[in-house]
């Protein structure tokens, strides 16, 4: 079949959109870290959308940057950039298509073009999707890994980056040598304060590095927090075949993805930036109201469902969704226990926005596996679960649910399923959470094993027997009576 590029766009069909706007003179403004699907899904349409305003400028284009896996470069290369995304819900597709990736890049094939990209004056924003453990720092403290070996290794080889951190740091140390203003760094990832977290990370390696460095990046660079929103599953082979029903040509790596999409940013930006708030972003001065939500809300019964939904054997988010009591246990969860940790944000029905995302995690057309969500846990959980269990904890309030959810987690790391097969636990402490649950027989004892592990739990919440002794109940019912068994008991006992 003949595949996506430049030339094929106008032989598409009427009913696929295509860029609006002339991409032969795009020109590079942003560089993006982590190209991943959810990157393409989200931040580069909503700079698709800014290019195709009218009037609008062409300095705005992306140059992906893939850290390791040369596979989105070697997809997009023969497609000129251009890939799909197919908007699924229970309406059907529809599918348009992206223009605003001019190039993507390999780090691991050798960093010299990816800092000439990031050192190119034209280029004002560098952003990145690299997920939670390509900070190399520790969730539970939000502090630099010193002793990650990628932060490491890019300590003494600075002008051979690896890490997010490395790149970064070194490319802004070559703009201030070469009298090259700042870019703004637009960190898009689920972390806390996003932009002052990397900003911390960022002044403490450039510390180790140069204390002049640490001080002009201090005096001179932006780190806007932001918060997205859009759920995008991985891509499938039916994906692929789906979107080439739709177009008529091969996309090599079309992205599926729900229709809402939400980017709220704090409008800090050392150089200018594309118009995002015309084509529906929020530029506000404030993010972190809209960020503590999404982080609970969303992420933090995302985690649940996924765990409780691995071991009750569910691969999908709308296949747990679609059991009666599972949906009733996310509901009670977000309402009873994660909502009244969140204030309001300004102009936010938060009962509204708890029912959309019930709606949104029961679509049927995205097919998000529960495995997908479950990566990465020991990074995660902190800001999903944690901090909020710390805060009614605080309160002197109950967190039944919460601790489910964590028990959950401590069950799914032992790396066994309910059946005795073996799970493949995708997680950065892979091999150590499995030690501490291998280090005991009982319930009791795999769980303080691994709420020892401070890197996740800090040094207080392993302490507390108010959050100890919930989730140890928890995991003692999953053990004993299965994942299923234990949201229906719970399901049962909360009827009104």
């Amino acid at each position: 079949m003949t595949r996506l590029d430049n030339g094929t766009l106008a032989s598409l069909p009427g009913s696929v959109r295509r860029p609006a706007y002339d991409r032969a003179h795009l020109q590079t403004g942003i560089v993006h870290l982590g190209i991943g699907n959810f990157h393409r899904a989200h931040q580069a349409e909503f700079t698709d959308d800014a290019l195709g305003l009218p009037g609008a400028s062409l300095e705005w284009g992306i140059t992906g940057v893939s850290l390791r896996s040369p596979s989105v470069r070697d997809a997009l290369l023969p497609q000129d950039g251009l890939y799909t995304v197919v908007q699924r819900d229970g309406s059907g597709a529809r599918a348009r298509v992206i223009g605003s990736v001019r190039q993507v890049l390999v780090n691991q094939e050798g960093p010299a073009a990816v800092l000439d990209a990031m050192t190119d004056p034209g280029v004002r924003i560098v952003s990145l999707t690299v997920t939670e453990k390509g900070y190399c720092h520790d969730p539970a403290t939000g502090d630099l890994d010193e002793s990650h070996p990628a932060i490491v290794a890019d300590l003494a080889h600075p002008d051979r980056p690896g890490s997010a951190i490395g790149l970064l740091v070194e490319a802004l140390d070559r703009r201030r040598r070469s009298g090259i203003p700042p870019f703004t760094v637009l960190t898009c990832d689920n972390l806390p304060s996003n932009g002052d977290t990397v900003r911390k990370l960022l002044l403490r390696f450039a510390e180790l590095r140069d204390p002049g460095l640490a001080r002009w990046i201090d005096d001179t660079v932006t780190f806007p927090n932001t918060m997205v929103d859009r759920i995008v599953p991985a891509t499938t082979d039916a994906d692929r075949a789906e979107a080439a029903g739709i177009l008529g040509v091969e996309d090599a790596w079309p992205v599926a993805a729900e229709p809402f999409r939400q980017w709220v940013i704090e409008d800090r930006f050392t150089a200018g930036r594309p118009q995002w708030e015309r084509v529906g972003a929020q530029l506000v001065d404030d993010v972190a109201p809209f960020e503590l939500m999404k982080l609970r809300l969303l992420n933090g019964s995302h985690s649940t469902l996924a765990y409780l939904g691995v071991l009750a054997g569910h691969e999908t988010v709308d296949a747990v969704m679609a059991v009666p009591s599972f949906a009733r246990l996310i509901r009670s969860l977000m309402a009873d226990e994660l909502a009244p940790t969140v204030p309001p944000p300004p102009d936010t029905d938060m009962a509204a926005y708890q029912v959309a995302l019930c709606e949104r995690f029961a679509n049927p057309a995205l097919k998000h596996r529960t495995r997908q969500i479950a990566m990465d846990g020991s990074q995660k959980l902190p800001q999903r679960l944690l901090e909020p269990a710390r805060d009614r904890l605080d309160g002197g309030q109950p967190l039944p649910l919460i601790a489910l959810g964590v028990a959950a987690w401590c069950r799914y790391v032992g790396g066994v399923d309910e059946a005795g097969q073996p799970i493949k636990v995708d997680d950065p402490l892979a091999d150590r959470l499995r030690a501490a649950s291998d280090s005991a027989n009982d319930p009791a004892g795999k769980v303080a094993a691994l709420l020892a592990v401070q890197e996740v739990f800090g040094t207080d919440l392993g302490r507390s027997d108010e959050f100890v002794g919930p989730v140890t109940k928890a995991y003692e019912n999953l053990v004993t009576n299965g994942a299923s068994a234990t949201v229906e008991a719970w399901a049962a006992q909360s009827q009104p």
